[in-house]
């Protein structure tokens, strides 16, 4: 686990999301890249049951998410909170929690797509869906051997431009609280926490194109 920075590409003008993804994949494929199979992020939305909200307050939202990478595990993230790490039968005790969080099921959002590996970095092109609807594309990059965000940031960001070009993302702010600290998988997924919230928050409309 390296020191990852996971963004939004906006998708290319006249353009539809998928070949906005294939245009990505040429580009890394030109530098050099190989696939390296398949990945997956998914998250769900509990929010807190109406029985137990505090009245004149808003209930909070608890996300649930998952990671192909680290197929044993399940993380549980509150917005500006701590993020839980739990095994996968975590899914299961919030079945059981079900009068304290409910499901918004409609709410369920997840970034599927190709692997790539170039030298020490990882990269992984996702299309973002909510139903079935394609919603906004991710990419995640992940320098495999740096555990120190501070000590990679500008190599990162050189490998980004290189073919992302100006959609190259700033620093995460998830870095910001790092300092010196590791780097855990715990903050790739508050990045994709991010990342998905921000695209529920677009209200676009479902991308025209796909098929």
């Amino acid at each position: 686990m390296g020191v990852t920075c996971v963004s939004q590409v906006p998708v290319a003008e006249g353009k539809s999301v998928q070949q906005t993804v294939e245009l990505l994949a040429r580009r890394l494929e030109a530098l050099g890249a190989d696939k390296q199979g398949t990945f997956g992020v998914d998250c769900e939305t509990y929010h807190t049951a109406g029985a137990i909200g505090t009245q004149g307050q808003t209930g909070k939202l608890m996300y649930v998410m998952h990671n192909s990478e680290y197929p044993l595990s399940c993380f549980a993230l509150f917005e500006n909170g701590p993020c839980l790490v739990a095994d996968a039968n975590f899914d299961t005790l919030m079945v059981k929690l079900k009068g304290f969080f409910q499901n918004a099921k409609a709410n369920k959002i997840e970034s599927r797509g190709t692997r790539y590996q170039y030298c020490d970095f990882l990269v992984k092109l996702g299309t973002v869906t909510m139903g079935p609807s394609a919603r906004g594309i991710s990419v995640e990059v992940e320098y495999c051997p740096c555990v120190i965000a501070n000590d990679c940031w500008n190599l990162l960001m050189e490998f980004m431009q290189s073919f992302m070009g100006s959609h190259t993302p700033g620093i995460p702010s998830v870095f910001g609280a790092k300092h010196d600290s590791v780097y855990s998988p715990g903050d790739t997924m508050v990045q994709y926490m991010e990342l998905f919230n921000k695209i529920r928050k677009q209200q676009q409309v479902p991308v025209a194109g796909i098929r």
